[in-house]
């Protein structure tokens, strides 16, 4: 896991033996952003679901590819987090996918440079969406209603 806020982590892919160590981090949410069809279906949302649940962690599911991080799934994935009770966790393939989401999500809430030093100490490189984050930012937070 790898903290980007004291409140959401990242991860590459999980597998369903982790999650009692996950539980012992205190985390109380686990968000799967990786689509079923990139894993075979031990690693599918289903079987980390089932996991999750078992360890007594709440589970949410809002795959996320290229195509489909508009601003709606980005609002979703902010709103799953948003509501969770503590820490959560959410993973993709390598953690990226997961780190941009919360990303574009924070836009216009934290500052840009914030956001990009979040992601940095975390292990990604957010610089080239720079750009992207500065003009969320003048157009305020993403709405979750």
């Amino acid at each position: 896991m790898r903290q980007i806020t004291p409140r959401f982590f990242v991860s590459p892919q999980i597998s369903a033996e982790d999650m009692p160590h996950i539980a012992a981090a205190g985390i109380t949410l686990v968000l799967c952003n990786r689509p079923d069809a990139e894993v075979p279906p031990s690693h599918q949302a289903s079987a980390i679901k089932a996991a999750a649940l078992a360890a007594g962690l709440d589970f949410a599911q809002r795959p996320l590819t290229h195509q489909t991080m508009t601003q709606d799934t980005i609002a979703q994935n902010h709103a799953f987090a948003d509501a969770a009770t503590g820490p959560v966790l959410a993973y993709c393939a390598s953690g990226t996918r997961s780190t941009i989401a919360w990303a574009l999500a924070q836009a216009g809430t934290l500052p840009v440079d914030d956001i990009i030093s979040h992601a940095a100490k975390a292990g990604y490189d957010l610089e080239t969406l720079r750009e992207t984050l500065n003009t969320l930012e003048v157009q305020g937070p993403i709405s979750t209603a």
